[in-house]
């Protein structure tokens, strides 16, 4: 099964519908938008349909409903949601992000080219060198910072442009409408992996991109307790085969995770608008701060793409990134400093969390290419969450003390030291990271 570009998806505004307003707002619709009111009892919250079967009236039948594999009541309601925020008319929902990332490669075949940005989030990377390269699948990775850098990777064999806009970790960004653009010209379809942005920020099929995906357990969901992933769409021939792939691979959400991610998505517009205001503060008492070596974070005008970033996003997202140096010593300094900022995976929940991704999210990259690529040993992620500002930078400057003492952490007398935890304290950061590195 192939994949191609329909030349009717041209740039359109689609802001959802909701009964009685033409243009509601994005807070509207993520409360009042394609998720539906339970016609049964009026509950104004999607119902859990926890079940695996419904009865059909007659053989040879076509219900709406016949197995929960291939649909399901919630997921409904979390499809049409998704796709209205994105304004796409097409959404499938997945059992993560990872799913909904290998529900697209599903419809190339053997001989296929993708050209993909550089800065891409590790399990994308694995996935896209370690599973579809050994079936005859080629990549082309670029700076795709630079749009000749992407007309000229593109073949007669390309069929996706995959991009990460801002990117992972190091937020680069992508000028969506420039990109999309040519892969248009060149009947290549064009991805975008907003879960960064998310729908709040930007919408890349606003701006002439094919296919949005999501890892929904992130900003959208929102509360670090769900994994979810999405693909959304306005282009009917490309929604077919992925709605095929969807049920035949089955990676589907049940309807309790489809539930959370609803209940994330009311809220949704007031937690990154939060997120924001604590990074932007987050980044600029970084971008200061003597221990530090380089910030990442497109809402200092110092990033290179500060004014891309004006310009396709509405604000400028809750991750930053930056460096303490060249080597992970001064990081495990830095975790004996943390308490309310907590060594985790994943981003975009509503508690402050930090990783560091040559050991963590991009521990599955050729520490060559890493290298390559700009992620250095010294590098952290910030996912900044919406506790107080002022108590999250004054952590911050704890741990920061802790990473430019040659001494290592000093003790702090509060709060109290918390429980025993895995990689609390930065001593075992590496060999525990690389432990799990096949399972990230």
């Amino acid at each position: 099964m192939s994949i191609r570009h329909d030349s009717r998806n041209e740039r359109r505004d689609i802001r959802g519908e909701v009964q009685g307003l033409a243009r509601p707002a994005f807070d509207t619709i993520a409360i009042h938008g394609g998720a539906f009111d339970d016609p049964l009892s009026g509950s104004v919250n999607v119902p859990v349909y926890q079940t695996v079967t419904y009865g059909q009236d007659e053989v040879g039948g076509t219900p709406a409903y016949c197995y929960s594999r291939t649909g399901n009541p919630t997921r409904t309601a979390l499809e049409r949601q998704l796709a209205t925020l994105e304004g796409a008319e097409h959404g499938l929902a997945f059992a993560s992000g990872m799913a909904a990332i290998n529900n697209v490669l599903n419809v190339l075949k053997s001989g296929d080219h993708v050209v993909a940005g550089q800065d891409l989030y590790g399990g994308a990377y694995r996935i896209f060198t370690k599973l579809y390269a050994k079936f005859g699948v080629t990549f082309t990775f670029v700076d795709t910072t630079d749009p000749a850098n992407v007309a000229g990777a593109i073949t007669r064999r390309t069929r996706l442009l995959w991009l990460e806009s801002p990117s992972n970790p190091l937020l680069r960004l992508t000028d969506i409408e420039a990109c999309a653009g040519i892969a248009r010209r060149a009947g290549v379809v064009s991805v975008v992996d907003n879960t960064f942005a998310t729908p709040v920020l930007q919408r890349p099929l606003d701006l002439g991109a094919d296919v949005v995906v999501h890892s929904t357990t992130k900003s959208l969901a929102g509360h670090s307790d769900v994994l979810g992933g999405a693909i959304l769409t306005r282009d009917a021939e490309l929604h077919e085969p992925f709605r095929f792939f969807q049920n035949a691979v089955g990676a589907v959400p049940g309807p309790q995770d489809c539930f959370l991610v609803l209940r994330g998505l009311r809220t949704v517009g007031l937690r990154v608008e939060r997120h924001c205001l604590n990074a932007r503060r987050v980044a600029e008492f970084l971008a200061e701060h003597p221990a530090v070596k380089r910030v990442y974070y497109p809402g200092l005008a110092s990033h290179p793409q500060y004014a891309l970033a004006r310009r396709q996003q509405r604000d400028f997202g809750g991750v930053v990134s930056f460096e303490l140096g060249d080597d992970v010593e001064a990081v495990k300094r830095f975790a004996s400093g943390c308490r309310l900022w907590t060594l985790a995976e994943s981003l975009g929940g509503v508690k402050s969390l930090w990783c560091h991704p040559p050991t963590m999210t991009h521990a599955s990259v050729e520490p060559e290419v890493r290298r390559g690529n700009g992620i250095r040993d010294g590098l952290i992620r910030l996912s900044v969450g919406i506790e107080d500002a002022e108590d999250l930078i004054a952590d911050l400057a704890a741990a920061l003390e802790c990473a430019a003492s040659a001494r290592g952490s000093r003790a702090r007398k509060t709060p109290p030291e918390p429980p025993p935890r895995v990689c609390r304290d930065g001593a075992r950061l590496e060999d525990a990271c690389a432990a799990r590195e096949t399972a990230i």
